[in-house]
């Protein structure tokens, strides 16, 4: 049903008139010097794939790089604990895995999940006059980068690690119930990244609103100390003939974020107009207290990204 077409988050293959199966797969370096903690990010990275989609994750494959010449094997040990607690977490069952000797440590997961071929979400069906709804802040880019470094204070790591180990299970629910159009989740390719994706596949111009846009404790202090990525500097790069940043945005201090690369991001979510406050209150008493409307789809423009 779903294939590469359109850049969608997984895949989807229908098995009966009732399910389908949601199926994919990422993995990554560590971002943290935690095992148990890595653990628990790449694999609610991963999960979250699948809630993008709309579906349910059921079983987990581990995929695993790791030095084992360098490394003790009890840090890979609390690496999979760590992917097994966000795994049981989304109410899925780790099968087993494979790993490989490597240079570096990666983790990540192969996730499938099921989903009723007839109420799934996707990419591809964002509408003019819908509004946009992000469901975590932005800023895990500028945090992880000061990390790196070890110049992250506690609270901005703290408040990143949160964010990254945080489900999107939720946010996907209440997406579900309250009939959201179109979703994805935001990840490496950044906000802009991402809602370009969106906006391309849906045949529609997306509205970015700087001004909306929730940041993560810390993150704005990480940016303006100049800790960034690679990752934010080649999105920025890749997307400059598709995004139209007018004047007064040019110099926005929130400007920078739309291109950092999020791990384990929240969903980009479009509704129609007059269920984006449902929508928000359901989050809410969900425990989600940051998801904030940032914008809204226009007809086709020029560009697929208009940010104000």
């Amino acid at each position: 049903m779903i294939g590469v077409e359109h850049f969608s988050d997984a895949g989807i293959y229908r098995l009966t008139d009732e399910i389908a199966l949601v199926q994919t797969l990422d993995f990554f370096p560590p971002g943290v010097d935690d095992p148990f903690t890595f653990g628990q990010i790449a694999a609610a990275n991963s999960l979250s794939d699948v809630y993008a989609m709309g579906g349910t994750p059921k079983t987990a494959m581990n995929i695993v790089g790791f030095p084992d010449k360098q490394l003790p094997m009890s840090v890979l040990g609390e690496i999979l604990k760590g992917g097994a607690e966000r795994v049981h977490a989304a109410g899925a069952v780790v099968l087993g895995g494979h790993s490989v000797r490597d240079s570096e440590i990666k983790f990540g997961l192969s996730v499938t999940g099921i989903v009723h071929p007839d109420r799934m979400m996707n990419n591809e069906s964002a509408q003019p006059g819908d509004v946009l709804v992000l469901t975590k802040a932005l800023g895990t880019g500028f945090i992880s980068s000061a990390m790196k470094k070890g110049q992250a204070p506690d609270d901005a790591i703290a408040a990143a690690t949160a964010s990254m180990t945080e489900l999107n299970r939720a946010s996907s629910e209440v997406a579900m119930a309250l009939g959201v159009r179109a979703s994805t989740d935001i990840t490496g390719f950044g906000l802009a990244g991402h809602a370009a994706e969106m906006a391309e596949g849906s045949g529609v111009t997306i509205e970015l609103h700087l001004d909306h846009l929730p940041l993560i404790d810390g993150a704005m202090a990480m940016h303006k100390q100049g800790f960034t990525s690679g990752a934010n500097t080649s999105n920025l790069n890749f997307l400059s003939d598709r995004v139209q940043v007018a004047g007064h945005a040019v110099n926005h201090d929130h400007l920078p974020f739309i291109y950092d690369p999020q791990t384990s991001g929240g969903l980009l979510l479009t509704i129609a107009e007059d269920r984006a406050d449902a929508l928000l209150r359901e989050l809410r008493q969900r425990g989600n207290t940051v998801a904030a409307v940032i914008g809204r789809v226009d007809g086709k423009s020029d560009a697929d990204l208009v940010v104000l």
